[in-house]
């Protein structure tokens, strides 16, 4: 038993809502963290990110995403690169040392929803493309969202990555 110090209400606070994936279109968003993370099995490695939506209706919600760039199987890592290149190409930072040089520059997601599958409900997929804002989606007239501020990204060590894990020898 844990004992909570004084009485907890949770009349006073909204509970946690499940899990929802965004719906199907484009969004306008901005990656605001990222780092390296070792795989369940530990034998690679995937770029971990984070993904606001910030404009629309959907401002303020989170996607995620996780590129394969350090694995065994030479196919994931040209999928997890061709990935990275798109981020690339959308943002317009063609070359890059650190994935925080990412961060915080508009781009379109445009979003699909894969059925379940291993046990996991519904997720999102996200192509990454170039913000063009005149063919960008339809915004909310009153409300363009603030980029959120946020702590600066985690990474595997000081100064970016470990290594660069798209340039590894296969």
């Amino acid at each position: 038993m844990a004992n909570l110090g004084a009485t907890f209400d949770a009349t006073t606070i909204d509970p946690a809502k499940p899990y929802e994936v965004l719906p199907p279109g484009k969004y306008v968003v901005q990656i605001v963290s990222s780092e390296m993370r070792p795989t369940k099995d530990g034998a690679g490695q995937y770029l971990w990110i984070e993904i606001d939506v910030i404009e629309g209706e959907h401002a303020g919600r989170k996607l995620f995403d996780r590129l394969n760039l350090v694995n065994a199987n030479p196919q994931t890592v040209e999928i997890a690169q061709r990935t990275l290149s798109a981020i690339c190409h959308a943002t317009g930072r063609m070359q890059v040392r650190d994935s925080e040089e990412l961060h915080l520059v508009p781009l379109i997601a445009d979003v699909t929803v894969q059925p379940p599958k291993n046990g996991y409900g519904e997720s999102n997929k996200v192509r990454y493309l170039p913000l063009d804002r005149a063919a960008a989606p339809a915004r909310a007239t009153a409300s363009r969202a603030t980029p959120p501020q946020t702590a600066a990204p985690m990474r595997p060590a000081e100064g970016g990555f470990t290594s660069v894990p798209w340039k590894q020898a296969r």
